[in-house]
Order: structure tokens, then sequence, then C-alpha cells
């Protein structure tokens, strides 16, 4: 069963991708734009198809029996349309669905939640927590890029709201588990790291894993940093969005699956750091 991997050129796509190579096995690279896939450099004759393209979809996945899609949950509905009937599917969601504050990338997840669930189409959708490790990403290596212009980081509450997040390894590692469970039936799974921790905490564990000093966290109301938020676009600044600095105040632990999927525990935070700021 040759899976067709759809978001193939994204992070967590092209992380499957390589995983996949390396095993000799053989995929279909399902992409947006074919000049991006060429350059991952990743074996694989990518099919070009627009998600937002019925017809171009239809043509790139009827012949699928399985669909492993790590484009945004939003697609599902596209997806399942365009897929055989008989296919097996695995999705990527995110753990975005639970916040108290809605947008659209949340909506987004809930909605193709909904369809799949509806659907009866056999697989899994994972929620992944914060994903962080991959090639090109920008969570924590643009949180250590702002720890470096600042002494002082002002967090609400101090960042006592607990985070946990995921390294790309385990992503890939439970994509693949999910690719070889014979799901009877739409399920979901929430995968996350093993441990939460306060987002204080993780704050100094990147500047320490980025060889930075540790910073001084401060304690701030929330009002005063929404406020200036619209001050980060400035050139030289990474930027940080409302949404994301109200998400600061948000309990964000869970019980993860990843165990239960791999069959080993998931990577702890210090050694997922360490991959992620090891030299290339």
């Amino acid at each position: 069963m040759i899976p067709h991997i759809v978001g193939a050129s994204g992070r967590s796509g092209a992380a499957l991708c390589r995983r996949l190579a390396e095993a000799c096995t053989t995929y279909v690279p399902v992409v947006r734009d074919p000049a991006r896939w060429t350059a991952t450099s990743l074996p694989g004759h990518a099919r070009v198809a627009d998600l937002t393209d019925p017809h171009a979809l239809q043509e790139a996945l009827g012949d699928a029996q399985m669909v492993v899609s790590c484009a945004h949950a939003r697609h599902v509905p596209a997806i399942l349309a365009a897929a055989p009937h008989a296919g097996r599917f695995v999705f990527l969601g995110s753990t975005r669905k639970f916040t108290r504050w809605p947008d659209a990338h949340g909506r987004g997840v809930l909605a193709g939640e909904a369809a799949f669930l509806a659907s009866g189409r056999p697989g899994v959708m994972l929620h992944p927590t914060m994903i962080y490790g991959a090639q090109g990403e920008d969570n924590v290596r643009r949180l250590a890029a702002l720890l470096k212009r600042l002494p002082l980081v002002p967090l609400p509450a101090g960042g006592r709201a607990l985070v946990q997040p995921i390294h790309q390894d385990d992503v890939t590692e439970c994509l693949l588990a999910a690719m070889r469970t014979p799901w009877p039936s739409p399920q979901t799974s929430i995968i996350a790291g093993p441990h939460p921790c306060t987002y204080a905490d993780f704050v100094r564990a990147v500047a320490t894993a980025a060889g930075l000093r540790p910073p001084h966290i401060l304690q701030v109301p929330l009002w005063p940093l929404l406020a200036a938020a619209p001050f980060t676009r400035l050139p030289g600044l990474p930027r940080i969005r409302a949404d994301e600095i109200r998400r600061l105040a948000e309990n964000k632990a869970f019980d993860s699956a990843v165990l239960a999927l791999t069959g080993r525990p998931a990577i702890n935070l210090a050694e997922g750091l360490a991959r992620t700021f090891a030299p290339r």
C-alpha cells in the first residue's frame, strides 16, 4: 500500500518523506508548489495539486489506498472527497482546537476533525502540541532570536502556564505508527512531549540550549503585552501576534498517545532542544 503524502514539502511532510526514503519505502508526494518540493532534494516524483482545486486533487489521489495528510486540517473535507472511498487516512490536526482564544487555525482544525469523524472512513487524526525541531521550524528558534535581544522576558502570570511541546522526530514516529495501524473507524489521538513544564521553564531551557544566559522572567498583566504586540513588527524584532500572547496564559498539558502508538516514550525537552540547536 503506497502512501500518498499530502503536504509533502512542508515541515512535517518532508520529515515523514525523509524517513520513508531512508527506509527505501515508496511514497507519492502531493504538493502545491513543485519548486518547493524540488528544494527538499527528496526522491519521488511529485503530483501537483492545489488543495482548493477538486479536479487536481482527485487526479492526485484517485489511485490512493492510503492518504497521509500533513496539510492543515481545514483541507480534510476536500481530501476525503477526492480520495477513493475505500482508502485509509492519517491526518495531522492540532491541540489548538482546545484554545479559549479561537482563531482561523483552531476553527479549521475543529471543522476538519468534525468532517473526518462524520465520514466514517477508517484512520486517525493526530493532534500534536507545539512541534519543534523540524528543519525550518521557527517556534524555538524564533524564541531564541528574541532572547538574544531581551535580558528580561515579560510573561503573563510569570509564565506559570503549562506547555508540553513535541519534537518533530516523535511526530514522524507517530505518523509512521499510525500508517501501520489498521484503524477500524475514524479516531483521534493527542500526541505531546513526555511531561508538561511551565512556560518560564521552557523559555529558560531554550536559552540554555541556544547557548544564551537564561533570562529573568518578569511577571506582568496580560494587557500591557497585548498593547506591545504591534511594536514587534519593527525591523529586527521577531513578530509576536496578540493571539499568541493570549495563549501564553493557557495551560496546554495533555495525556499523550506517543507511547501507545510508537512503543517508546516521547523525547524529553532537554534532548529535543539539544537536537534542535546541534550544529548542522
